[in-house]
């Protein structure tokens, strides 16, 4: 698509290309308008029993509609929203779920004429009032070993002439409970996203009257003194940036992530007590009314501190800071103390409990998936993000060998390069010219947690929200 619209647009196309993937849509480029003239007929309203419901199946976010579901890292990939794996669910509205008298882990029968499924309940804000979302896909039993009757079948309520939504859906209280598991239910911080500026938010009009400080990123009151001196960097100073405007949650940098740095999967069971592998999350969170709420999706990994609380406490020197501003894991050093993800304030960092990859004498075929470039882990060490650090060097043995800098935009980390909107930039913040420094320039630019000085390389881009100003008339 890019390379497409690059043949299409003279001049300034990377200006073009940012706006065109903000805005969704190129200008000029939509339809001609139609007058139209709706006229209120005499079609009889359809009735449906009082106690009846309405049903909606949509595909899962990750195995469509059951085509992927034998993929571990799909089955485990957090849903959206909800953070639900290995499962899927009923999803209710808090009004309904408070009719029918059900909370989340609690099961319900759909039943649509002589057609039953059970399903455990996730209440879920923002689903409509008396209405049932189910995802398919799921409740597969010739598909695989890894996705073999996992979850349930919803396909068994729908119809070639009710494909995705169904009418007079029954809806009663079923006994005993099936336990949802979902990785938002730990790596908390202390305190709501409020109290701690998490997620820093405000309208376009809010921007517009406070560009050079906005008020919806100002800072929480705290010294700037610390007892660790500054670095005097004299190379690449490695940077992030993301636009929490644009991120849509999708959960693409993900799995992207799993897939270039050879992270397992660990199965339903590891991950209900918290020993899932993921190096990056996406941290979710409601705001405004519990029918009508607003959602903020923030991707969090390893922020690569200047002033790392997890390297002073290695008692054998495994997390170290290396002189480009890395926070650098190695792994043959690490005796799995854990200090190094207790002192963590961010919960990034990962302890590989079990020995999920393959040893060497009985590696099957599967192991030549893993990317050669990063190491295969063993049990009993810790492990997160490296910013992509075998890419870094990729691009360094690229540069030596032409006797030149990298250049901004040369590397490209997973997640960078599988995000869709573009929200992710990697690069030399010591670049005057590079993306990422324009962008932590920004005013809407803040650090997660900065009251507690950690000074992390990865910052943020408050979302800035545009609403409908005839949609808040007619709310108000």
């Amino acid at each position: 698509v890019r390379a497409y619209w690059e043949s299409q647009v003279e001049g300034d196309f990377e200006g073009f290309w940012r706006t065109a993937v903000y805005a969704g849509v190129v200008p000029g480029s939509e339809s001609p308008a139609l007058t139209l003239s709706p006229q209120v007929g005499d079609l009889p309203a359809a009735e449906a029993p009082a106690d009846a419901y309405e049903l909606v199946a949509y595909p899962d976010p990750g195995l469509l509609d059951g085509r992927f579901a034998n993929n571990g890292w799909l089955q485990e990939l957090p849903k959206p929203l909800t953070k639900i794996v290995w499962d899927n669910a009923a999803y209710l509205g808090v009004a309904t779920a408070e009719a029918l008298g059900v909370s989340t882990h609690d099961r319900l029968s759909l039943r649509v004429g002589e057609r039953e499924v059970f399903a455990p309940v996730w209440v879920l804000p923002g689903v409509a009032e008396g209405t049932i979302a189910v995802q398919l896909g799921y409740g597969r039993a010739a598909v695989g070993r890894v996705g073999n009757a996992v979850g349930f079948d919803a396909y068994q309520l729908l119809s070639s002439e009710t494909p995705w939504r169904v009418t007079g859906l029954e809806v009663a209280r079923a006994p005993g409970r099936h336990k949802l598991v979902s990785t938002q239910m730990y790596y908390a911080y202390d305190g709501t996203t409020e109290r701690r500026h998490l997620v820093r938010h405000g309208t376009l009009d809010a921007f517009r009257a406070y560009p050079d400080y906005p008020e919806f990123v100002h800072p929480v009151e705290y010294p700037e003194s610390d007892l660790y001196p500054d670095f005097a960097y004299t190379s690449y100073q490695w940077g992030m940036v993301i636009d929490q405007t644009v991120c849509t949650g999708c959960n693409a940098c993900v799995v992207a992530c799993q897939a270039e740095n050879n992270i397992p999967i660990v199965g339903k069971d590891q991950v209900e007590v918290g020993r899932d592998l993921h190096w990056m999350r996406i941290d979710t969170y409601y705001g405004g009314d519990v029918e009508n709420p607003d959602y903020y999706q923030q991707p969090v990994a390893c922020m690569h501190c200047e002033k790392a609380p997890c390297e002073p406490v290695c008692p054998v020197g495994a997390t170290v800071h290396d002189s480009e501003g890395l926070n650098v894991m190695v792994y043959n050093r690490c005796v799995g103390t854990r200090y190094c993800s207790n002192n963590c304030p961010y919960k990034v960092r990962r302890f590989n409990y079990l020995q999920y990859a393959e040893l060497a004498h009985s590696a099957s075929e599967l192991a030549l998936a893993y990317n050669p470039d990063v190491t295969v882990r063993s049990r009993g060490v810790m492990e997160k993000c490296t910013y992509c650090i075998q890419r870094i060097q990729q691009a360094y043995i690229t540069a030596e060998n032409e006797t030149r800098r990298i250049r901004d935009g040369e590397v490209v980390t997973a997640c960078q390069a599988a995000c869709p909107t573009e929200a992710i930039i990697f690069g030399d913040i010591a670049d005057p010219s590079a993306a990422v420094r324009r962008f932590k320039a920004s005013p809407l630019n803040y650090s997660l947690l900065e009251e507690l000085n950690t000074v992390p390389r990865t910052s943020y881009l408050a979302r800035v929200q545009n609403p409908n100003p005839a949609l808040s008339e007619e709310v108000a």
